[in-house]
């Protein structure tokens, strides 16, 4: 059971209700984590705001998806696996490809080089290295690709921080977390 409320259209305020229609348009459905996070309109505006941004960004959906899976993992986070498990197979990702993102790996050398960058982000707290950036210009990501790539990261922990913390309950099908 969350430990925060999960507001409905109905019982929303007035500055969050018109973001939960769009994302029920979106979805077909409000998923949960929408839910929780609409306890507070800013911090829903500003979700919805830099999914909007990121899904129109340089980056394909399927690599934003792949970095989604590779974070989750790395966090504990079962809705936000689960999600973007699911989102990545409608961006064209195979099974395969979002079990391999899971574990920060791929078969292609770029992406292999995003989702790595992407795990070292996480796993060192953002203490990166010169070397960390230059693998992911060597592998073909311009300075622009790079940042996005962090703006993904950046939505990714808190939307995982808000899954993990409140106990978020799972409205998509579950995925399991790789044994660490």
């Amino acid at each position: 059971m969350s430990r925060i409320d999960l507001v409905t259209i109905d019982n929303a305020s007035a500055a969050a209700q018109p973001v939960l229609a769009q994302i029920h348009a979106a979805f077909g459905a409000t998923p949960n984590m929408f839910r929780a996070v609409a306890n507070s309109p800013a911090a829903l505006a500003s979700m919805w705001g830099a999914f909007g941004a990121l899904g129109s960004g340089t980056l394909d959906a399927k690599l934003g998806e792949q970095i989604a899976v590779a974070i989750a993992d790395q966090n504990d986070c079962q809705y936000c696996l689960a999600a973007h498990t699911a989102l990545g197979r409608k961006a064209g990702a195979s099974s395969e490809e979002m079990a391999a993102a899971q574990a920060g790996q791929s078969h292609d050398p770029k992406t292999a080089a995003a989702l790595h960058f992407a795990v070292t982000v996480v796993r060192q707290r953002a203490k990166i290295t010169a070397a960390d950036v230059g693998a992911l210009r060597t592998a073909g990501f311009a300075d622009g690709e790079i940042m996005e790539i962090m703006a993904h990261v950046a939505l990714n922990l808190f939307t995982n921080y808000v899954n993990v913390a409140f106990d978020v309950p799972l409205d998509f099908p579950q995925v399991k977390l790789r044994a660490k």
